[in-house]
């Protein structure tokens, strides 16, 4: 549903009338969302994002003694087998299950942490992540800046499956992503993809400040593509620009990053030519990038899997309306999960019913128009 909410919003404001209205390609607009390339010389290994981000854990062990892995069933490899063989490679004082208390696992890596340490939480789920969050945005994000920098716990990165799946239902299809934007103190980052999600990782484990890193579960079996072997880093912060277009700015992070390719090129079909942008990291994200896109296109369309009402969106498009408000040919749009729990019986409805229903159908189903209420749950 998604999808057609958001061709329907792409239609509207790239044929809204403006001084600056540009002439549609007369050619073909699909094109290819590029994938990550390496560089000449780099050796790579086919990946899904699971043995992805298990292999920058293994780097990070590798190359960091201090650094340890825990939290609920990481021992035996972890619910989505994230940590699978690190146990057996790096022992079980530096891979090892915790009691199940989320608040006691943040508590004890913001701990091992302020000494200098590298601490990998993992919270099985991003929705038990909220037992937690006391310590995550009271002590975590503020420890550095209560100590008058003496004294910090930038060496904690916290690992959480997010979003939906299709079959999650209320308590493990989550994205939390928001509530943690809204702490000075934190790093927020959430991959696309298999290679993002190393870079991203290894990136975040070495940062000098605590990060929430937030891996769309959707994609740990489903995204496979070559990933860089041995040590590998992508700077957080930094927005990667997937497609390039003239017509329209379309904003997305993590596993939204699927639904948006598919839009885009459901909206080349209607002439349209999208500018499509991965954020990757969301505090602190990369403005200055989605401004020059909006300079040039005059037009932007934020979305996400989360809920619409409080989502990041917001902040995105609040930013741009500041920073590109004489350059906007059209209002801003979002394109967001509907402002309710997520609904069991129909999340397959809500993540895949644009695609396989048609547009008109899905039009008809409440898929289009507006700032995306009919853009499905997922």
């Amino acid at each position: 549903m998604q999808g057609i909410a958001f061709l329907s919003t792409v239609a509207g404001t790239a044929r809204a009338p403006g001084r600056l209205r540009r002439r549609l390609l007369s050619s073909s607009l699909r094109t290819t969302t590029r994938s990550y390339t390496p560089a000449a010389g780099v050796m790579t290994k086919r990946m899904n994002l699971f043995t992805a981000i298990n292999d920058a854990l293994r780097t990070a062990m590798d190359t960091d003694q201090s650094a340890i892995i825990f939290g609920e069933d990481v021992a035996f490899g972890g619910v989505f087998r994230c940590t699978v063989g690190l146990r057996e490679d790096f022992g079980d004082g530096r891979v090892f299950n915790t009691p199940l208390c989320e608040q006691g696992i943040a508590g004890f890596g913001i701990g091992y942490a302020s000494l200098g340490k590298t601490a990998i939480a993992e919270i099985q789920f991003a929705d038990y992540i909220f037992p937690a969050f006391d310590q995550l945005v009271n002590e975590a994000a503020k420890f550095r800046y209560r100590s008058g920098n003496q004294f910090n716990c930038g060496g904690l990165t916290v690992r959480a499956p997010c979003g939906a799946v299709g079959h999650g239902g209320h308590y493990h299809s989550q994205s939390p992503e928001a509530y943690f934007t809204h702490t000075p103190g934190l790093k927020v980052v959430m991959p696309r993809s298999p290679a993002e999600a190393k870079g991203l990782l290894l990136s975040s484990i070495r940062a000098p400040d605590p990060v929430i890193f937030l891996e769309p579960k959707a994609l740990y079996r489903a995204a496979v593509e070559e990933v860089p072997e041995g040590d590998y880093t992508i700077p957080l912060g930094r927005a990667d620009v997937l497609r390039e277009g003239r017509d329209v700015t379309v904003v997305g992070w993590g596993g939204q990053l699927r639904v948006l390719e598919k839009a885009c090129d459901l909206a080349a079909d209607e002439g349209i030519a999208c500018e499509l942008i991965d954020l990757r990291t969301l505090l602190p994200w990369d403005a200055d990038t989605v401004m020059a896109s909006v300079h040039k296109t005059g037009r932007l369309v934020v979305s996400h899997e989360a809920p619409k009402t409080g989502g990041f969106a917001a902040e995105v498009v609040a930013e741009m309306q500041e920073r590109c408000f004489l350059f906007l040919e059209a209002p801003v749009q979002r394109v967001c999960g509907y402002d309710t729990p997520f609904p069991l019986v129909f999340e397959k409805v809500g993540r895949e019913g644009g695609w396989e229903g048609g547009r008109e159908g899905g039009r008809e189903g409440g898929g289009g128009g507006g700032e995306g209420r009919g853009g499905g749950v997922g």
